[in-house]
């Protein structure tokens, strides 16, 4: 029986529009869904709170088995789910397995937080049992793209239910299913009791709404810096937490004694995976300039060589762009390059949202493409003659999320990195990884830093309450 059946897939009447779910390869209408507005965002909130009491009395164990229950759906329901993936969020097939993997093992180290200690026993000047323990925030907000859906939201809703949380989870609505109603009807067969995830699929004017409620204390937000700057300025009116996962242009230095025969492939990876549409993408790649040209040859034959397709028909390298809009986007910013003076040398056709991995080259401090994030397989390549030189440029940037350095020699590549601000840093890698079981997040802005992932998930979606406890009651000298 396939676990979504759209007659079932949303509990609650929503009062938005209905909503076409497209596939971005064809157009073709996949599904409708009901979007919510504004105001169904404090019935939700209600909802939720009201669903949370109870679940935070649950028993650690239990809670935890709804989570390893939930990770082992994502797997019984793999060749549905990445259907989903694949034609709502144009995926290829690989993509789609990743984020499947990691969605199941989102939820099995979620389900081990919910056993963590709860908190430490602390020294006291006065006769008393003092303690710390940590508390369920009440109901968490989630608020997740459309770039790689299924991760974006279960990373956020699965940490936030298993420490005891409830969750009013706002995907976008472009992927609706994959990003959110999948989530609802695999955790509803897991077990989870009615009312802690409530999925509202809608526009800016739901998650506004969602920030400024009362009744959430903490928004998780990814998306891009912009929007995260409205999310973080509103939660700071509202007092309340925000966690900000954002937008990004990172960079990749090869350094002089890379192998360019190992690394063409990683750059590729690094620039084109899901047509760039992902916010770890490397967007500037600093390559010595004693293999630059040949650097720059051989990264263009690889784009030349890649498959733009159809992901559900064909076997392809890369899929659609999400659409047309964003398509604009990337289509603007390398004309505007070639424009300024950068030199095409793979790419910058394409065919409806079917966008050509595309490299440029002769970019530098001016040139759109190099220094903005695209969100599209785009890869800038421009030369540098030191590691000083190369650390400048690598961290002349507003954002600060993944770094990727290419050396044979690994100790001068952990100290270049250390000249460089960034979230996350990977050694002869490119810059896309992602592992549950690591911390995840940006600086400047990319973010408000390493939130996702281990104790990071416990300090996000719980308080840290005070108590002591006396025998007697406390003398005072009035």
């Amino acid at each position: 029986m396939p676990l979504l059946d759209q007659k079932t897939w949303q509990s609650r009447t929503l009062s938005g529009p209905e909503y076409a779910v497209t596939e971005p390869a064809t157009g073709d209408r996949l599904a409708t869904v009901t979007l919510a507005a504004a105001q169904d965002v404090r019935p939700a909130v209600e909802a939720a709170r009201a669903a949370q009491t109870e679940w935070a009395r649950v028993p650690h164990f239990v809670r935890a088995g709804v989570l390893r229950k939930a990770g082992d759906l994502f797997a019984a329901h793999a060749e549905e789910l990445r259907e989903w993936l694949v034609r709502e969020s144009g995926s290829i097939a690989g993509k789609a397995d990743f984020e499947l993997h990691v969605a199941a093992q989102e939820c099995y180290e979620a389900a081990a937080l919910a056993s963590q200690p709860a908190g430490q026993v602390l020294p006291s000047e006065a006769p008393r049992l003092s303690y710390t323990r940590r508390v369920p925030v009440g109901v968490a907000g989630v608020i997740a793209p459309f770039n790689a859906p299924l991760i974006l939201s279960i990373r956020s809703v699965a940490p936030a239910l298993a420490l005891g949380n409830a969750v009013v989870l706002k995907p976008d609505p472009r992927t609706a299913v994959c990003g959110g109603l999948s989530l609802a009807a695999v955790f509803a067969e897991a077990g989870l009791p009615e009312g802690l995830l409530q999925v509202l699929p809608g526009g800016p004017d739901v998650g506004q709404a969602l920030v400024a409620d009362p009744g959430v204390p903490v928004i998780s937000f990814t998306g891009s810096t912009a929007a995260g700057r409205a999310v973080g300025e509103a939660a700071g009116r509202h007092l309340k937490r925000a966690h900000l996962e954002l937008g990004g242009n990172s960079a990749l230095v090869v350094l002089e004694d890379a192998d360019l025969d190992a690394v063409i492939s990683t750059a590729a990876w690094g620039s084109f995976f899901h047509q760039g549409q992902v916010c770890m993408t490397t967007g500037r790649h600093l390559v010595h300039r004693s293999l630059y040209e040949e650097y720059v040859e051989r990264l263009a034959a690889k784009a030349d060589s890649l498959a733009v397709g159809d992901p559900h028909r064909a076997q392809v390298h890369l899929g659609p762009l999400i659409d047309g809009t964003q398509l604009a986007k990337v289509r603007a910013l390398v004309e505007a390059s070639t424009g300024g003076g950068a030199k095409l040398a793979a790419g910058g056709t394409h065919d409806q949202l079917f966008y050509r991995p595309t490299v440029l080259s002769g970019v530098d401090d001016h040139t759109p493409a190099y220094a903005e994030e695209v969100f599209g397989p785009v890869a800038p390549v421009r030369p540098f003659d030191t590691a000083d030189e190369a650390a400048a440029l690598a961290a002349d940037s507003p954002y600060g999320l993944s770094l990727g350095i290419v050396t044979r020699d690994t100790a001068r590549g952990l100290d270049l990195a250390e000249r460089i601000p960034t979230g996350i840093v990977h050694i002869n890698d490119q810059t896309v990884n992602d592992e549950a079981v690591a911390p995840f997040g940006g600086i400047a802005a990319s973010g408000t830093g390493a939130r996702f992932g281990g104790e990071a998930n416990l300090e996000a979606f719980t308080e840290l309450r005070w108590t002591t406890v006396r025998g007697d009651v406390a003398p005072y000298p009035f």
